[in-house]
């Protein structure tokens, strides 16, 4: 088996919220990402598809189908966007770097046409990231 994998950025505002907790206690467990005007990140999406190269191309996938499926997909529907009023994926939730890997998976894994898709992980900075993967992605909302 062999994984590809693409890498695309995208530009977003977000902020930790729940709801169902007091001011305060978002405060002290989300602290600065409590912020209700909330802050931006540029994020780095990689994508990876896994499967046997076709005979033929020597690819396990159309590279450029890809590249277009996470423009329309990712993107079109996230980039300089606030995660929390304008991507319906993300509704209800709070738009942790592990929920936006999970949207992703969601959005990504029905349409793959070749391959599987294997991971996807989310960079919210260079030192934090979080993968969504085939056992980990579940049924979340």
């Amino acid at each position: 088996m062999i994984r590809v994998t693409r890498k695309v950025e995208f530009s977003a505002a977000h902020f930790y919220h729940n709801p169902n907790l007091s001011a305060e206690e978002n405060r002290r467990i989300f602290g600065k990402c409590n912020n209700p005007h909330g802050h931006g990140h540029n994020y780095v999406l990689e994508v990876t598809v896994a499967g046997e190269p076709d005979p033929t191309t020597g690819m396990v996938l159309d590279l450029t189908e890809l590249k277009a499926l996470l423009q329309r997909e990712v993107s079109d529907r996230m980039d300089h966007r606030h995660l929390n009023y304008e991507v319906p994926e993300l509704s209800g939730q709070i738009p942790t770097c592990e929920n936006i890997a999970a949207a992703i998976w969601k959005l990504l894994e029905p349409k793959i046409a070749r391959g599987k898709l294997d991971r996807v992980r989310v960079y919210e900075s260079p030192d934090l990231f979080a993968d969504c993967t085939a056992g980990s992605n579940g049924d979340r909302a």
